[in-house]
């Protein structure tokens, strides 16, 4: 499979700012030497046919969305992706899951948890005691005609049938989520229940690192700032989160560090303190971000630069 032999990696490190390109948060560490996620040089390209080419002469090309990516996140920390709709992070996510399209093409290096990875490797770290969950941005993840309870439980790969169902049982009371809930299907829940019953999705089996794609669109500010509020406690407990978002004001409320995201690539990885000033931004589209922000006048293209979204 041309992913396995291609995503590869480099050993174990300790903190070398300046060799991956960020600043560390506060609250971030190595345990163990090492990041918990660190991806290097990833790109990944689509074969696609050529649409104006003759009919049954075209020819395939390769398509690059992401182009020599790379991205860390420490045990104790979010880190935010933030750019544009559109702009390729969800194919970040999948990357990091091992999830690859038929006609994708992989190249790169992902190290968890100090493990060098391949496609095979990711796969069986995904949804695992100890590995990475995902947290999607969409309720169709869930299967529509099975109860939502009996989907949750069904995320636990770990203990029999009843602590399973205990486990379910605590997560949904931590998250605000009522045994009667368990009983709905997925048409049946709000947004927010549904954001809600996602994470608990996540959180079944106990997860190092969780990825959060896009997880507050369509909730309101209220519930948005409380699903956050939830990967801030699992990190702070000392998990990592990879938080993917186009929304860099909330971004900002909760992680430790951003990660800029445009045409493809990470163009900055900075503390999230450094967003109290543009002086403190290191790439004109990062600068481009602090003037589009709301307090700052909503500004999308300062001095020429390029519109943030």
């Amino acid at each position: 499979m041309q992913q396995r032999d291609r995503l590869a990696g480099h050993g174990p490190h300790g903190n070398a700012e300046k060799h991956h390109r960020h600043r560390h948060g506060p609250t971030s560490r190595h345990d163990q030497g090492h990041h918990l996620l660190q991806v290097s040089n990833l790109s990944v390209g689509f074969r696609m046919y050529d649409v104006d080419a003759p009919f049954l002469s075209a020819e395939q090309h390769m398509v690059n969305v992401i182009d020599d990516l790379g991205i860390s996140v420490h045990s104790g920390e979010i880190i935010a992706v933030v750019g544009a709709s559109g702009s390729g992070k969800t194919l970040l996510a999948d990357s990091v899951m091992g999830l690859f399209e038929p006609n994708a093409a992989v190249y790169g290096e992902v190290w968890f948890d100090g493990q060098r990875m391949d496609a095979e490797a990711l796969s069986a770290v995904r949804g695992r005691a100890g590995g990475i969950s995902l947290v999607p941005q969409s309720v169709s993840h869930l299967d529509p005609l099975m109860r939502v309870g009996k989907q949750v439980e069904g995320f636990g790969k770990q203990g029999s049938r009843e602590e399973r169902r205990a486990k379910r049982r605590a997560l949904f009371e931590r998250y605000g989520l009522g045994e009667d809930v368990a009983q709905l299907y997925p048409h049946e829940l709000s947004g927010g229940m549904a954001r809600r019953v996602l994470l608990c999705c996540a959180l079944m089996d106990d997860p190092k690192l969780i990825i959060a794609d896009e997880p507050t669109p369509g909730l309101d500010l209220d519930l948005a700032v409380a699903a956050l509020d939830d990967f801030r406690a699992f990190s702070d407990e000392g998990g990592g989160v990879l938080l993917i978002t186009h929304d860099i004001e909330l971004a900002l409320r909760v992680a430790d560090r951003v990660a800029v995201f445009k045409d493809g690539t990470v163009v900055e990885e900075t503390a999230v303190a450094n967003f109290a000033s543009p002086d403190l931004l290191e790439h004109p589209f990062s600068r481009a971000l602090w003037h589009a922000l709301p307090e700052h006048g909503f500004d999308v293209t300062p001095d020429g630069g390029d519109a943030p979204c």
